[in-house]
């Protein structure tokens, strides 16, 4: 039940109700809405929602994006990505007993200045040597830079969020030792240019 303020008003229908919606990379669409009593409480709030509902696409659930509200325009909030991850309990799925889980952690920087850490992981269909790690994590971090190096942020993103990037390692990782799976885990925006 909604709190009374000591003056017996409910502050509840004193907060006005703000649309929410998505940056430029994933076409301005309405992520939510969230309620507020003053615009400036809005700013840096953060809103998450999968990618399955920006797409109207069930299959992608798995992937939750990360937004940061950057400005108010009227009823409208306008928002920032600062990240994405992929659900626990789908990368919790992709873990078998007698196969390896090797994982990359890397800081890349986009073409246009932004600096991203890319978390990504590979699944092996046998357990691996740990030399074959090694050339896969090395593969993995080569790989995320090079791409970064060449894309805006934008770009980038898309080609992380939509699978893109994971085919690209799975092609020249699976050459080392067969992979099962390859699968960009988590992203987060560390700075951005100035």
């Amino acid at each position: 039940m909604a709190r009374k303020s000591q003056k017996g008003i409910d502050t509840w229908k004193s907060k006005r109700w703000y649309t929410v919606l998505a940056p430029e990379m994933f076409g301005r669409s309405n992520i939510g809405e969230t309620p507020s009593d003053k615009p400036e409480k809005l700013m840096d709030r953060i809103i998450e929602t999968t990618l399955g509902d920006l797409a109207n696409d069930y299959s992608k659930q798995n992937t939750k994006l990360i937004f940061k509200i950057c400005d108010i325009d009227g009823d409208t909030a306008n928002s920032k990505f600062i990240g994405h991850q992929l659900s626990r309990d789908y990368i919790r799925s992709l873990v078998k007993r007698r196969t390896s889980r090797i994982d990359a952690n890397v800081e890349v920087t986009t073409s246009d200045g932004y600096t991203l850490r890319v978390k990504s992981s590979s699944f092996t269909i046998k357990r691996a040597r740990t030399s074959h790690i090694e050339s896969i994590r090395k593969l993995m971090e080569e790989k995320s830079k090079a791409k970064a190096e060449d894309l805006e942020l934008s770009q980038y993103i898309q080609e992380i969020v939509l699978g893109k990037l994971s085919s690209d390692i799975y092609k020249d990782a699976k050459h080392i030792y067969p992979l099962r799976r390859v699968e960009v885990r988590k992203t987060e925006i560390l700075s951005e240019p100035s």
